[in-house]
């Protein structure tokens, strides 16, 4: 691949390019491996950064690389200054921003506040000091309840699964809403802001372009830690405000955050990763004083049918209004599984998928791309038993998010197909014998493949001044089928239905996500697929 280093915006312009961004997300430890290890690392994104270039995403968004024990893949932070040496070293994360930003990319790193790790240096203190420390006012300890304390505080379960309370041989409870291993700060606590303001800070300092804000809708708990008086309490997340999930009190916290951001050139961001139970919640993470996107998940969780799909744009798009912020659109991340595979998996998940890309980049607001999205890799779902690791599985089995995070396909060789250096076999999870197909040497150089489809669209979507940020107008159409336009020189259409559909030439064809026959006045949509037109001169 060629060197690209693109004449994009510049970093530290006043452009508000995070209303219409494309970000790319980079789960590390699957992207690429610069060290023989095995395990992706930031020297294996430094050597991929010409690829992201050329496929045409404005930033990238690094998962934790911090010092961790790995109990939920670096979402256990033990140090939050510092770099895993599983992951290189801190001059590999400046080397690596640096580098980003020669290509006119930009860098969002993770920031986990809800909880640390457990051999983080102040819960190793807090365990040493006993009951009562100071050194214990930074978590959330209590006494158990009935007659020897031997049962937990209250009824909270563990997102993981079991309860979300692990007693100490002392007696004392701490409260863990993820993993044993990751136990949950004590935000009433102002040590605790003062620290993440600090860790904020150092990463500012050192180059970072904003933060994804990891459980932003934890950190605050209801007063007097309340009992929710049900089980099965992981089937409400998103559903209801729980009393350890969506308190308003959290939105002090992200003003704070924001004016930190702010005192920085270059328009720095933070991005909500939050589960609020309505549109009207999750927007109050991005009024003009907070966080300036939060993922929009629940077009994630919809289904491939084209009124429901019609619905929740229409209800993100209205409910971002009040608030000024732009309407952000993702289908996969390192926690769900692949569209490809939720949308029916095989050659009918992939058709759909890949008119899922094309709709999603044509809305108005910010767009997320997963890693492996743009090759069509699906879910992985026969991983061999002994090689799952994701704390997740303890719910269920079948909850475990290994499948998605397996490493990235480059060369058509044999495994893991250019994922490592050569030579070295072992990854960290096994990569499909079947992927060769898929990888990016494959696809280079196959004009009809996923690849090619997504850095078309994302030219288009560069050079055409209709996409990006904005208001889209729906027209009408046949049932199953989605008709809008942009700014009256643009227009998307969809055919969400397993037959052929006709209809009335929209314009001159752009972009098409399976081949779109022509005759005269009518066009015929293939099943599952999705095109872009030109109205007047674009």
């Amino acid at each position: 691949m060629t060197d690209v280093v693109r004449e994009a915006r510049p970093v530290q312009a006043a452009t508000r390019w995070w209303r219409d961004a494309v970000i790319y997300q980079v789960y590390v430890r699957s992207f690429a491996d610069g060290n023989g290890d095995g395990v992706g690392d930031l020297l294996g994104v430094r050597s991929r950064l010409d690829y992201l270039a050329e496929l045409g995403v404005d930033a990238i968004w690094l998962t934790p690389f911090y010092t961790s024990p790995m109990a939920d893949f670096g979402y256990d932070v033990a140090d939050y200054r510092d770099v895993d040496p599983i992951f290189g070293t801190l001059a590999d994360a400046k080397a690596l921003i640096e580098d980003a930003h020669r290509h006119g990319m930009k860098i969002i790193t993770d920031v986990v506040p809800n909880h640390t790790s457990d051999r983080h240096a102040w819960f190793t203190a807090a365990v040493q000091a006993g009951p009562g420390s100071p050194e214990r006012e930074r978590y959330i300890f209590r006494p158990g309840r009935g007659e020897a304390g031997e049962l937990p505080p209250n009824d909270w379960e563990s997102v993981f699964g079991g309860a979300a309370w692990t007693r100490l041989p002392d007696g004392e409870w701490y409260l863990h809403l993820f993993a044993p291993e990751q136990p949950d700060l004590n935000w009433e606590n102002p040590e605790v802001h003062a620290e993440f303001e600090a860790i904020l800070r150092f990463w500012l300092d050192l180059g970072v372009d904003g933060f994804r804000v990891d459980v932003a809708h934890g950190m605050v708990k209801a007063a007097g830690l309340p009992d929710i008086g049900s089980a099965g309490q992981v089937e409400m997340l998103g559903t209801t405000v729980l009393p350890y999930f969506d308190q308003d009190g959290v939105h002090e916290i992200h003003r704070v955050w924001r004016r930190v951001l702010d005192s920085y050139d270059g328009e720095r961001i933070g991005v909500a990763e939050a589960w609020a139970p309505s549109q009207e919640r999750l927007a109050r993470y991005v009024r003009p004083d907070e966080l300036h996107q939060a993922f929009n998940f629940h077009f994630l969780k919809a289904p491939w049918d084209a009124e429901m799909l019609r619905a929740v744009i229409d209800e993100s798009l209205a409910t971002v209004v009040p608030v000024g912020a732009p309407p952000t659109w993702v289908l996969s991340n390192h926690d769900v599984k692949r569209h490809v595979t939720r949308y029916g998996d095989g050659e009918r998940g992939l058709r759909r998928a890949r008119a899922a890309a094309l709709l999603m980049l044509a809305l108005p607001g910010s767009a997320y791309l997963y890693q492996g999205e743009e090759l069509g890799l699906p879910e992985v779902l026969d991983l061999p038993e002994e090689v799952c690791q994701d704390p997740q599985r303890l719910r269920a089995p079948d909850d475990g998010r290994d499948g998605c995070r397996v490493p990235i396909p480059w060369a058509h060789s044999e495994p893991p197909f250019g994922f490592s250096p050569p030579g070295i076999e072992e990854t960290w999870l096994p990569v499909p014998s079947a992927w060769g197909p898929l990888s990016v040497e494959s696809q280079l150089g196959d004009p009809g493949s996923t690849l090619a489809l997504y850095r078309a669209a994302l030219r288009l979507r560069r050079e055409h001044p209709a996409l990006g940020d904005g208001s889209l107008q729906w027209r009408e159409s046949p049932a199953q089928t989605l008709v809008f336009v942009r700014d009256d020189t643009f227009v998307c259409t969809v055919n969400a239905s397993s037959e052929p559909v006709e209809l009335p030439r929209p314009g001159d064809l752009l972009i098409a996500s399976a081949p779109v026959a022509e005759e005269g006045d009518t066009v015929r949509l293939a099943p599952d697929s999705a095109a872009w037109w030109a109205l007047g001169v674009a």
